[in-house]
């Protein structure tokens, strides 16, 4: 729901309200005082639609509620920071009372002086319920971005229009008719945020059922409700974009991890071909109890290239996620990299990965090795038939296009790298590779993964440590726990 400004000053003369704008003023003026009543009648929807959103919305956060209501919603989230806007004053009112530690303001959102008087940036914007009774959505969507920074998440919530007939034979309120809302289905609202400069970086379909159903709501809801094909026919759907406009930062210090584990022939080369793609460059080789003589060529190259920061760190567990913890966080760099210490992805195409990061175009940066032809012997042919038929369940599970997981580049920054790391107790210690801990963190943030395609080449020096049937078991099982903690939520 969207009024007049109640404090401060004027970004510009104050919108006249529509006849269609004050219909719906007026619906919601009256529901305020009768709203527990009201939400009593939709229950089971509202509650699951709640608790989906707080799995988008961490606790914690700055949260701007735009077209809150009575601020439930905004309350149940549990922010840091929560301020809520609408343009029913009665709404308003219940809102203070209800939640004294919330800020609320009585505004129209279309308004740019409403949202001009707001101190931002926040962490998530939510339009839950709201886009429905906007004159012009685009124009609202280009005015938040004053409002967002680098990490800022808008979050749209909204009922599908696949049920427009159903709510519009039901449609008035308290009494008071309302005009049509905006159907607009999240294709629709996709392409308007792509005018408005904004990425969508995850699109959901919740609720099948609307009703619990002696108990089978909820479970057709997570378990059924979620598949490709049937999720199109849900009541509610979800939006996650961020900003484009947002000023990332440049020119940042950047640490590269290099787990290695029998790979003395690969040590040299991994320096030597790196190029000095920032100013202030860390290079950290995290060595896995090593047979050969790993050890003493990294201790030899530390002493011959003198100028580069290179380190040496013994891991103390085992795996190359334990390595990537380990040179994680002794890392100093602004950006955090990954690279192979197999040199099957070439280090040369490092900038590539830094440059997207640093301009804000990725926020998880991901190598693919899928789409340019390979070396002879690169990849086997099964490896590569395993690759395609888990990127097809993982591209489903994350919401976001993904290709290839288990390409061994990947770059984020040490903030979001940090956020991952608080957050891994929500799926526990379940992966051994690394790349899930990344991926499946970056997904429940809703960060936007990209991917770069690279060159995959043959190994010149070792052997691989990939088994492709044990691996392909364990592929297999990231499958299920990305199912049961991102997809069946």
């Amino acid at each position: 729901m969207t009024g007049r400004p109640d404090d401060g000053g004027s970004a510009g003369p104050p919108l006249r309200p529509t006849s269609r704008k004050r219909n719906i003023r007026a619906a919601a003026d009256a529901i305020a005082p009768h709203w527990d009543s009201w939400i009593a009648g939709r229950g089971f929807v509202h509650a699951e639609d709640e608790r989906f959103l707080r799995f988008l919305i961490p606790g914690g956060a700055r949260v701007l509620d735009l077209g809150c209501g009575t601020g439930a919603q905004l309350a149940a989230l549990a922010p840091t920071r929560g301020v809520g806007v609408d343009f029913s004053e009665a709404m308003i009112l219940e809102a203070r009372r209800r939640h004294p530690d919330l800020e609320f303001h009585v505004g129209d959102i279309e308004d740019p002086s409403v949202l001009a008087r707001l101190a931002g940036p926040f962490d998530v914007i939510l339009l839950s319920d709201t886009v429905e009774s906007l004159e012009d959505v685009q124009a609202l969507f280009e005015q938040l971005h004053s409002l967002c920074g680098p990490a800022t998440r808008v979050v749209l919530a909204s009922t599908s229009a696949l049920w427009s007939p159903v709510l519009r034979a039901s449609r008035g309120s308290a009494g008071v008719a309302q005009p049509e809302p905006n159907w607009l289905s999240s294709r629709h609202l996709g392409g308007i945020l792509d005018l408005a400069d904004f990425d969508v970086v995850r699109e959901d379909s919740r609720q099948l059922l609307p009703v619990r159903a002696l108990g089978l709501g909820p479970w057709v809801n997570r378990f059924v409700g979620t598949l490709p094909g049937v999720r199109r026919g849900a009541i509610r759907t979800y939006l996650v974009a961020r900003s484009r406009r947002a000023e990332p930062a440049r020119g940042p210090s950047a640490t590269v991890v290099i787990p290695c584990r029998n790979e003395a022939g690969n040590i040299a080369p991994a320096v030597d071909r790196m190029p000095d793609f920032c100013e202030d460059l860390e290079i950290i080789f995290v060595e896995g109890h090593s047979q050969d003589h790993t050890v003493s060529e990294i201790q030899a190259l530390i002493e011959r290239e003198p100028a580069r920061d290179i380190k040496l760190l013994h891991q103390g567990g085992v795996g190359k996620a334990d390595a990537v913890r380990t040179g994680f966080d002794a890392a100093r760099g602004d950006v955090l990299m990954i690279l192979d210490a197999d040199l099957t992805m070439p280090p040369e195409d490092l900038p590539k990965f830094y440059e997207a990061i640093v301009s804000g175009r990725g926020e998880l940066v991901m190598g693919t090795r899928l789409v340019y032809p390979m070396e002879d012997d690169a990849m086997r042919t099964l490896n590569i038939l395993g690759n395609k038929l888990f990127s097809l369940a993982f591209t489903w599970l994350l919401n976001q296009r993904i290709t290839d997981t288990l390409c061994g580049t990947k770059v984020l920054s040490r903030a979001d790298y940090d956020e991952i790391k608080r957050g891994r107790a929500y799926f526990g210690d379940f992966d051994p590779f690394g790349d899930f801990d990344l991926i499946f963190g970056a997904a429940k943030l809703n960060l936007k993964i990209l991917e770069i395609p690279v060159r995959y080449r043959a190994r010149t020096y070792g052997t691989t440590q990939i088994s492709r049937f044990r691996h392909g078991l364990l592929l297999a099982r990231m499958v299920l726990v990305a199912y049961r903690k991102l997809k069946a939520v």
